[in-house]
């Protein structure tokens, strides 16, 4: 349709990163200081030189190699910020983690088994923040969608000043697009973590906040209800 490829012209000479705009608030959920990190689907590196500025050791990991290689040189050899390629559900480099994040990979993954992990991986009394996409299944995601067009454009336009400008380093990782229901998202991320902060966001994103209390069981024996 002539109005769409108009929208994805104007979008590809305005770009922005959706994922980066959720870095501060990512922040804002985490305690001022805290011990080890780790951030899966690191991408360039741009969160995990963030929480390298309140933790002892960041640990930024994602599948894509060249990704890595673009994190490894846009990172200060100073920062305590080490980065590997390594699948999320197979990565073990020692110890849990006071911090868990992770932006728009979830989608990447298979769901409960990657929910899971998590929690495994978490250390008590830690924190994991989940910036996700899933497929609109609601009404209410439906109109977040609708009005995101139009915000999207003025936020391109702003952030680039109106010039035209090139594709953050951070964009141009692999992509694809989210096919798990936003209803079975929020449904495995209930009975995988109990208590998580669930909120539907601008911008095609989901936001997740769960605190893994200290008396956590293993959750190794949950089930998946995915097939």
């Amino acid at each position: 349709m002539p109005l769409l490829n108009a929208l994805a012209r104007f979008n590809d000479a305005h770009p922005w990163s959706h994922n980066a705009h959720f870095h501060r608030w990512i922040l804002r959920q985490l305690p001022v200081r805290f011990d080890r990190a780790l951030d899966v689907g690191c991408g360039s590196g741009d969160l995990a030189r963030l929480l390298a500025t309140r933790a002892r050791e960041v640990q930024g990991i994602d599948s894509d190699e060249r990704i890595i290689g673009e994190a490894r040189a846009s990172t200060d050899p100073g920062l305590p910020v080490t980065f590997y390629v390594a699948d999320a559900l197979s990565y073990d480099e020692g110890g849990r983690f006071d911090v868990i994040t992770c932006v728009a990979v979830l989608h990447h993954l298979p769901l409960t088994e990657t929910l899971v992990r998590f929690r495994q991986r978490l250390a008590p009394g830690g924190t994991l923040v989940i910036v996700g996409l899933t497929r609109e299944d609601t009404r209410v995601q439906t109109l977040l969608g609708l009005v995101s067009v139009p915000l999207n454009l003025i936020t391109g336009w702003i952030k680039n000043r109106g010039r035209k400008a090139p594709r953050p380093v951070a964009m141009t990782a692999p992509t694809r697009p989210a096919d798990v229901p936003y209803t079975e998202f929020v449904r495995e991320a209930r009975r995988v973590l109990p208590g998580v902060r669930l909120r539907r966001r601008l911008f095609w994103r989901q936001t997740l906040v769960w605190k893994k209390v200290r008396a956590d069981v293993d959750p190794g024996t949950l089930g998946s209800t995915q097939g």
